[in-house]
């Protein structure tokens, strides 16, 4: 396995497009997290050599990627199939993490209806009524979540802004996706409501 540098869309296209199985890490340079991730994949570029296509593409400098596949939040380690995206990985995990997904040995958590488990987490404080009704429609949904009160956790606080850009709430992070407010339809559609 070797990490290629790519530095455009239509570049990935066409190396995806000729290999059965791919990945691609998305991340920016001088970044903590970033960092991390590429050490830990550089860490295992002598092994899987099965693999015919791992490539990393820093966002500080490729632009086209990351919107055409949604993502917000880097890094992020996306793994295609016949090119189309399969899975996607986020942040900095450890080098057993990725050995797992390169080799196709990953758990995905599923619930009773046979979908797979979505991490959920509202960004709430106690005074805002959209926060309430957020929690009551994910609970209503029989959906699980995590409730952060960002009123008394400043260094959550910190984090939803540096993540999302804003302060107010409710904020929801489903799976890496950023929401803003109670916007139902895009709820839906991340969680696979009404599907």
């Amino acid at each position: 396995m070797e990490i290629r540098n790519i530095n455009s869309l239509s570049e990935f296209r066409e190396l995806v497009n000729n290999n059965n199985r791919a990945f691609l890490l998305l991340y920016k340079s001088g970044t903590e997290q970033s960092d991390c991730a590429k050490n830990r994949l550089a860490d295992l570029e002598g092994d899987f050599k099965e693999l015919n296509l791992i490539v990393s593409a820093d966002v500080n400098s490729v632009r086209d990627i990351h919107p055409e596949y949604g993502i917000e939040t880097v890094p992020s380690l996306l793994e295609f199939q016949a090119g189309k995206l399969i899975n996607i990985y986020k942040g900095c995990n450890g080098k057993d993490f990725y050995h797992s997904a390169f080799t196709g040995r990953y758990a995905v958590v599923k619930s009773a209806n046979g979908k797979p488990v979505k991490r959920v987490t509202v960004y709430s404080t106690p005074a805002c009524s959209w926060c309430t009704t957020l929690k009551n429609y994910l609970k209503e949904q029989k959906i699980r979540f995590r409730d952060i009160d960002v009123s008394v956790d400043q260094k959550a606080a910190e984090e939803m802004v540096k993540r999302s850009g804003q302060q107010g709430v409710p904020q929801t992070n489903i799976n890496g996706q950023i929401i803003i407010g109670f916007d139902k339809k895009r709820i839906d559609d991340l969680l696979e409501i009404g599907r």
